[in-house]
Order: structure tokens, then C-alpha cells, then sequence
């Protein structure tokens, strides 16, 4: 049997908190092992409970969401921790904080039970969970940085060294990444399989020293590989 995804709850709020703990342990394949009501808090379970996911406010009073998201990420022991953004608004300035921080996604609060369980889920599995709305979100913010921002963020050039280390392909998988594709969007695009574009990323992420699909698209961006355009 498969052990259930251990998911942590990190909310200024105590009535949200509650109310994501009865959906969350209502599920077979989930349970919450602990609960923070800020960022400090939050770090100090999260290495106590070793969580497969976080879901993490971005604002809350002392250390928020992004200074936690931070120090998790920063955390050898909690490597395989991935924190889901909670955000008012989902697509915001804390966009490319986020990504930068470590978050491997955002869920709008305003969201339907399905879809933070759905995130929950997609979440410990490895997968990124950057909407369409969250990615075009992500793309204006470059766009507003920097007289431009590709190929400009910190860490621009070490990024783009490492981008010679992909295969035409492995490029190839990271444009469309960037652009918002799932693997099965890029699979139909490039007429291989679901697995085929699985393991084209998973090499991307090695070699680019990514956390996941969210890193991907913030690398794209900010090597240059990939330049927003105005529509």
C-alpha cells in the first residue's frame, strides 16, 4: 500500500487551517502532520515531520511565506519537500519570488476543494503546478524587469553555460515548458510519448540543477533561452 502524502499547513489563519485539515485528512491517500501559523513555525515542523508537501501563505506577520520557502529549500534534509504557494491572488508580484524561493507552484485560496487536493497530489509526485494564468503571470513579470529580463536575472550566465550541457531535444522540451505545456501538450506537439517528454525533463532538471518544472521555467527565462513577447 502506498503510504499517504504527509502534507504540512501554513496559514496565519486558524479557521482556514481548520478547514484545509478536515479536506485534506477526509482523503484515503493524504493526512496533515502539522500545522504553522508562520514562516519560523513553519520551517521548524517541516524538519520535525519531513512533509511531502507544504502549503504555505505567502503573506503572514514576522517570517513570511517566502523567507520560509527559502530556508526549506535551502535545507539539504528537506530536499524532498515541495511547497505550494497559497496566494490571494494567483498571479501576482510574488510570482518569480516564489519560483527563485523554491515553490514548486501556486493555488488561488479561492480554489475548489478538487483542485487543492489535485494539487496536493500533483505536487508530491514531483510535477509543478504553474498554471497557464500563473505562467503568462510569470512571463509579464520578466517582461517588467530589467529592461526586458531574459537573459538578465541573477545568475544569467551560469545558467546559460549549463544550457550547453542539453541535447537539441532537451532544449526543444525546455522552450515549450517554459511556454506552459504539460508533458502531454509537448507528447502531442512532438509526436513522442508522455514518458518520452517525462524523462527529457527530468534530464533538463539534472543537468540545470532544477527542483522541478517551476525552476525550469524561471532558467529558461532568465538564461535567455526563451524571450517573452508581447502580445
Amino acid at each position: 500500500m502506498t503510504p499517504a502524502i504527509k502534507v504540512l499547513l501554513v496559514d496565519d489563519q486558524a479557521l482556514l487551517r481548520s478547514a484545509f485539515r478536515v479536506l485534506v485528512d477526509s482523503e484515503p491517500d493524504m493526512r496533515v502532520v502539522g500545522e504553522a501559523a508562520d514562516g519560523a513555525q513553519a520551517v521548524e515542523v517541516a524538519r520535525a515531520e519531513r512533509p511531502d508537501v507544504v502549503l504555505m501563505d505567502i503573506r503572514m506577520p514576522g517570517t513570511d511565506g517566502l523567507a520560509a520557502t527559502r530556508m526549506i529549500s535551502a535545507d539539504p534534509d528537506l530536499a524532498e519537500v515541495r511547497v505550494v504557494m497559497l496566494t490571494t491572488f494567483e498571479v501576482d508580484e510574488y510570482v518569480v519570488q516564489s519560483l527563485r524561493a523554491g515553490a514548486s507552484g501556486f493555488l488561488g485560496k479561492g480554489a475548489e476543494p478538487d483542485e487543492l487536493l489535485s494539487a496536493i497530489r500533483i505536487a508530491a509526485g514531483g510535477e509543478a503546478l504553474l498554471s497557464p494564468a500563473a505562467t503568462k503571470g510569470l512571463i509579464a513579470t520578466f517582461l517588467a524587469q530589467g529592461g526586458g529580463g531574459a537573459g538578465e536575472g541573477p545568475g544569467a550566465a551560469e545558467y546559460a553555460e549549463r544550457l550547453s550541457a542539453l541535447t537539441t531535444r532537451e532544449r526543444e522540451v525546455l522552450v515549450l515548458v517554459a511556454g506552459g505545456l504539460s508533458n502531454d501538450e509537448i507528447a502531442e506537439r512532438l509526436v513522442v510519448s508522455p514518458l518520452t517528454v517525462k524523462t527529457h525533463v527530468n534530464r533538463a532538471m539534472a543537468k540545470l540543477g532544477a527542483r522541478d518544472r517551476a525552476q525550469l521555467v524561471v532558467i529558461a527565462y532568465e538564461s535567455g533561452l526563451v524571450r517573452p513577447r508581447v502580445e
